[in-house]
């Protein structure tokens, strides 16, 4: 099988992302007839709008974060809120969301809303982000919310998100237990009850974000049903072909975790672990869609 090699990595589906990582490389205000044709489009299935709650990132302003896209050549990205994490009033939120990627979004922001089952009304901001918003998704953050999948609101969500046919992004950590602030240090998400829940809810997808698979666990969720993996905190050099090769490779999709996480190291992730051309078609384009379909 044909693998990518580094002629791949600036001459074919990643072309515009290698380039804008260039010193002069892509730029925003470039026309598509002026950017680098490249093999496949790529589908980011991991970023977050607004500002970390901790401190300020690069590309946290909105219009730099969708250039930044534009300059990579990124033809769609899946985007959650930062605001989503700490604050309370998630219909002012999701509604923000929503409106900053209809209008500031250029046609690449797809929002996932928040949902929170600590709050009394987490079954009425489902239903917005579905209903009002036309959301294709939701983002949970439970270890920042304070609950576990084992929680009887969870397997309720999923049936609830099941019914209106949405995919739910949950969310395993979003930063490193070592770079917390000290008042605030919060445990990656026990992922052990999901498997026995997605075989309980007929149609519930979840795409777990932001997790580094390993152990009988990650075991278990590869044997589950519908249950999906991002790329954004894989690895080591052969991180993401051992998570395609062992999920299999229709269960992984292109995420980024930006712009917490650098887009560049993305990359670089992806070029060293030595994808079979198919692998990457599959990783970067084809399963994002999949997804999202009702079918899936």
């Amino acid at each position: 099988m044909k693998r990518m090699d580094r002629r791949d990595l600036f001459n074919g589906a990643l072309l515009g992302v290698a380039t804008a990582a260039l010193p002069h490389g892509g730029s925003a205000k470039e026309t598509a007839s002026q950017r680098p044709r490249r093999a496949w489009s790529v589908i980011d299935a991991n970023i977050s709008l607004f500002q970390w709650p901790f401190r300020r990132l690069p590309y946290d302003e909105i219009d730099q974060l969708v250039g930044k896209l534009r300059a990579m050549q990124i033809e769609q990205a899946w985007a959650g809120s930062y605001e989503g994490v700490l604050q309370r009033d998630l219909a002012g939120v999701n509604s923000r969301l929503a409106e900053a990627c209809r209008n500031q979004g250029h046609g690449l922001l797809v929002p996932f809303g928040s949902v929170n089952l600590q709050l009394p009304d987490w079954e009425e901001d489902l239903r917005r982000c579905h209903e009002e918003h036309r959301m294709r998704g939701i983002r949970l953050h439970p270890n920042y919310h304070g609950y576990t999948l084992d929680d009887p609101r969870f397997e309720r969500l999923l049936a609830l998100a099941a019914e209106r046919r949405l995919l739910v992004q949950l969310a395993a950590a979003l930063e490193d237990r070592r770079t917390q602030h000290p008042k605030l240090q919060v445990s990656d998400v026990d992922l052990a009850p999901l498997p026995e829940l997605t075989r309980k809810v007929p149609g519930a997808k979840v795409l777990v974000l932001n997790y580094r698979p390993s152990g009988a666990v990650f075991s278990r969720l590869v044997a589950a049903p519908r249950v999906y993996f991002d790329t954004a905190r894989v690895e080591a050099t052969d991180g993401v072909a051992r998570l395609v090769r062992s999920a299999p490779p229709d269960r992984v999709v292109f995420g980024t975790h930006a712009p917490f996480l650098i887009y560049e190291s993305a990359l670089i992730r992806v070029y060293e672990s030595e994808l079979t051309e198919a692998e990457s078609r599959a990783v970067f384009e084809q399963n994002a869609p999949r997804l999202l379909a009702n079918d899936s």
